[in-house]
C-alpha cells in the first residue's frame, strides 16, 4: 500500500469512526447512564469486533451476499427491527421503578462485538474499506485495513462515551435524563436510513 493510500484509509478510518452512527449515539448514551469505567467492554467490543468484522468480509464472506441475494434483504429487516428494540431501551434506560430499568445493564464485550454485524453504517464502512483501500484483497492489506482502523476507531468512540459522561452534569434530574435518552433513542432511529440505504 502506497504512503498516500494509507494516508487516506486513516482518513477514512477517522472520519467514519468519530461520526454519528449506531455505535457513537449507544457509546453515548451508554456514558451518561453507566459511566466511563462501565462502558469500557462495550467500546473495546465495537473496535475489536469491527476489526474482526473487516477481516471476515474481506476473507470473502461478501460474496455470500452476492451468491443469496435474499440474505442481504434478511440482514436490512434483522438490523433494522434490533436497532429500533435498542432505541427503545435506550429510551426508557431512566424509567422511574420500572422493568427496563432494573434490567438496564451496558452492553458486554461480547454484545458489542457481535452487534456490528447487525449495524448498518459498520457494514457500510467495512464493504467501502475492502474495496477502496485493498485492490488485490490480499490478506496482508486486509490485515492492514482492520489493523488501521482498530488502532483508530477505539480513540474515536471513547470520546462519545466521554461525551455522554460529561452530559451528567447537566442531566441533574430524572425528566432530564428521560429526555435526554429519548433524544439518543430517536437519533439512533434516525441514522438507521443512511446507513441501511447504503449497504449495497
Amino acid at each position: 500500500m502506497t504512503y498516500d493510500l494509507l494516508l487516506a484509509l486513516v482518513l477514512f478510518a477517522f472520519v467514519s469512526s468519530i461520526t454519528p452512527g449506531p455505535n457513537n449515539l449507544m457509546l453515548m448514551a451508554s456514558g451518561a447512564n453507566f459511566g466511563f469505567r462501565k462502558t469500557i467492554p462495550h467500546m473495546s467490543g465495537v473496535s475489536i469486533g469491527f476489526s474482526v468484522m473487516i477481516i471476515l468480509v474481506g476473507a470473502g464472506l461478501v460474496q455470500v451476499f452476492e451468491i443469496y441475494p435474499i440474505l442481504h434483504l434478511i440482514l436490512k429487516v434483522v438490523s433494522v427491527l434490533y436497532l429500533l428494540w435498542l432505541a427503545w431501551k435506550i429510551a426508557n434506560a431512566a424509567a422511574p421503578k420500572s422493568k427496563v430499568t432494573s434490567e438496564s445493564t451496558p452492553f458486554t464485550f461480547i454484545q458489542a462485538a457481535l452487534f456490528q454485524w447487525v449495524n448498518p453504517k459498520a457494514w457500510t464502512m467495512a464493504l467501502t474499506s475492502i474495496s477502496a483501500y485493498t485492490a488485490d484483497q490480499s490478506s496482508a492489506a486486509v490485515l492492514l485495513v482492520a489493523l488501521i482502523f482498530g488502532i483508530v476507531n477505539l480513540p474515536s468512540v471513547s470520546l462519545w462515551t466521554v461525551l455522554g459522561q460529561q452530559m451528567v452534569r447537566f442531566l441533574t434530574s430524572r425528566a432530564r435524563l428521560r429526555a435526554f435518552n429519548w433524544t439518543m433513542a430517536l437519533l439512533l432511529v434516525a441514522s438507521l436510513y443512511p446507513g441501511v440505504m447504503g449497504v449495497a
